[in-house]
């Protein structure tokens, strides 16, 4: 299998420039209006003139979930650095990052993931601080990932009452995983 260079190098400067535009589009007003015509709008082109650089919005689209991995990725191993070892800061670093980009979190995640589309290594790279604070469980990893989601997607999505404690609930979440 060949690998596939990271998401920054596969790029031209044009064709980053135009993702950079389509993740502005995307943060300010969501996936619904994330179209190549409103992309070209923003770019002060015609919407045709995208396609020289991507195929199709699908393309597009892979190219901010790379970028969602690689900076969910750096924040989780800032985390790790700075609290080696600790789930605490793991989930706080990923829920940090989540609410802050909410339209790329839900982007990248509320559909299948184009894995033979990402950088190689990409996936694993975002996975490895949880899987190392795991102690290389890849089961439990992988229920506390679903544990984390659940709860980030949910505080997206405004489905917690007002009053809810949700730090609480992380660390009984957390506890009751990693007892």
């Amino acid at each position: 299998m060949t690998e596939r260079p990271p998401a920054t190098d596969r790029l031209t400067p044009r064709a980053r420039e135009i993702v950079a535009a389509a993740r502005d589009l995307l943060e300010e007003s969501g996936p619904a209006l994330l179209t190549m015509r409103t992309l070209a709008d923003r770019l002060g082109i015609r919407a045709p003139s995208l396609y020289k650089h991507f195929p199709d919005k699908h393309a597009v689209e892979v190219e901010l979930t790379a970028r969602m991995l690689q900076e969910s990725a750096e924040a989780l191993e800032a985390a790790e650095t700075r609290a080696p070892g600790s789930l605490a800061a793991l989930a706080e670093a990923y829920r940090v990052y989540a609410l802050a980009h909410p339209h790329l979190y839900r982007l990248a995640t509320e559909r299948p993931l184009p894995r033979a589309e990402l950088p190689a290594g990409l996936e694993d790279r975002a996975a490895l601080p949880l899987l190392r604070a795991c102690g290389g469980d890849l089961d439990l990893a992988r229920a506390t990932w679903a544990f984390a989601h659940g709860m980030v997607i949910l505080e997206i999505h405004g489905r917690f009452p007002a009053d809810a404690d949700l730090d609480a609930a992380w660390k009984r979440g957390l506890k009751a995983l990693h007892p």
